[in-house]
């Protein structure tokens, strides 16, 4: 049987960078605020950051995390805590609003053994879904298709969230 390929070559940088010792990207992207928009940086607030996945499972695959360089939910202050359950509300919202998704996931990995790609540095994925977008692509070959350009979302979230007065905290 001829086996057929899917180039991703975007994907090389991430699969480089899995046994390399490197800077936490959440830290990085959350002290350069001048490079929000290279950095794929939604919102950020004084206790969290909300960044575009630059590996996304779905288009406006969104991580939310705290500022702090923290990698559990026990080192998490009551405020902190408070503040991201509000981004991930504020997240569906302009998702929602933008992209408009039938549903949302919306999850956290502890520990790289549990899916932990920044074990170091805990956040929260917020994946949008549709009706029918688990589709014979990654059933059959493990393979995620991202409908729009990264660059281009940000800026559609960015023009929502204007003039839905968003993030709402």
């Amino acid at each position: 049987m001829e086996r057929e390929n899917l180039w991703a070559p975007w994907r090389i940088k991430y699969v480089q960078g899995l046994d390399q010792e490197c800077d936490c990207f959440i830290c990085h992207d959350s002290q350069n605020s001048q490079d929000d928009d290279k950095n794929l940086v939604l919102w950020r607030t004084d206790k969290s950051i909300v960044i575009l996945n630059r590996f996304p499972y779905n288009n406006g695959h969104l991580l939310i995390a705290p500022i702090r360089h923290i990698p559990d939910l026990d080192q998490a202050n009551d405020d902190e805590l408070l503040e991201l359950t509000k981004l991930v509300r504020e997240s569906q919202k302009a998702l929602s609003l933008t992209i408009k998704p039938h549903g949302f996931n919306v999850g956290m990995n502890f520990g790289r053994c549990a899916g932990a790609g920044l074990p170091e540095h805990f956040h929260i994925h917020v994946v949008p879904r549709w009706d029918g977008d688990t589709n014979f692509i990654n059933v059959c070959s493990d393979t995620d298709v991202i409908s729009q350009s990264l660059t281009e979302l940000l800026e559609q979230l960015k023009q929502t969230s204007k003039e839905n007065n968003l993030p709402g905290l």
